[in-house]
């Protein structure tokens, strides 16, 4: 079967399934009320009215921005439509950080490719300042042609990236089974787009071609929905009273979970789960997560 086709029923077969308790739909708002720029302002454009802004990187510097306010649980979601033609070399990041040196981290981080083949999504997620959860697919779609949407849902229960609506991974909250968890950091929400050549495509092999410059990726959505928090704060004042803190929100439904292990089936390119090269234990968390194949 074709890679193309295969991706083109899959995606059939995604629309067509009933989604149980979905996140709320992102509410859109201008750049300017939930974000500020970060680094390399003169690298941000801003576009009807600030609804829209694009990020650009050239051989000078890449740019970024980060939310105004820090959160502590809830649903952040972004609109973004990826570098187009040959973005090798190229990472464009959507992810929260909290601000220490044990840092909790959850990661959208989009990982250009030479023109013609597939961009690469990785996710990861760091608790105490420890990563090394990285899982890599390929989308069912090309990020380019038009914007689409990214999306955590974050709260005491579990971590869920999604695509649109439907979900990629979970982290669930594991503290039974002795699994660091984000629970006690407020965190920031960045997205940066910059230069990796050294790791980002096929491991370094692929640089990037500078006379493609300027490389330009365009936002809008701009969507927070959390419990905003000091820096300092270690717990949420609204804790249960939101709409993504309710049970329905405490774990995913049959069909997501079918839903997410098509994901895990079809699109799959990396999982550190069953990297036996770099854990000859699989982590605790992978199978509850459902991260692992059937027969694992």
């Amino acid at each position: 079967m074709g890679f193309k086709w295969m991706m083109m029923l899959v995606l059939c077969v995604l629309i067509g399934g009933s989604m149980g308790a979905k996140p709320n739909k992102p509410i859109d708002v201008p750049f300017g009320r939930n974000y500020e720029p970060s680094w390399a302002f003169d690298h941000i454009k801003y576009l009807n009215g600030g609804s829209e802004i694009q990020l650009s990187l050239d051989n000078r510097t890449g740019t970024g921005f980060q939310s105004k306010g820090s959160y502590l649980f809830g649903h952040f979601a972004m609109h973004i439509k990826m570098v187009a033609g040959d973005s090798a070399g190229t990472v464009t990041a959507f992810y929260l950080s909290s601000q220490n040196s044990e840092h909790d981290e959850i990661d959208f981080e989009f990982l250009g490719n030479k023109t013609g083949e597939p961009y690469i999504l990785q996710t990861n997620v760091y608790t105490g300042g420890k990563g090394d959860k990285e899982q890599r697919i390929y989308l069912w779609f090309d990020p380019t042609k038009d914007y689409h949407t990214y999306s955590v849902l974050w709260n005491l229960y579990q971590i869920v990236f999604f695509v649109d609506e439907y979900p990629i991974r979970v982290f669930k909250n594991n503290k039974n089974l002795g699994i660091k968890f984000p629970f006690d950091q407020p965190m920031k929400i960045y997205s940066s787009l910059w230069e990796a050549d050294d790791w980002a495509t096929r491991g370094g092999l692929e640089k990037i071609d500078w006379s493609n410059a300027p490389f330009v990726a365009s936002y809008k959505g701009f969507h927070i929905d959390g419990c905003e928090s000091s820096v300092n704060a270690k717990f949420c004042a609204n804790q249960g009273k939101s709409w993504w803190d309710q049970k329905e929100f405490q774990d995913l439904d049959t069909t997501q979970w079918r839903l997410l292990r098509r994901v895990r089936d079809k699109y799959t390119i990396y999982n550190y789960c069953t990297d036996k090269k770099r854990f000859s234990t699989m982590p605790k968390e992978c199978k509850r997560n459902r991260d692992v194949p059937r027969n694992s």
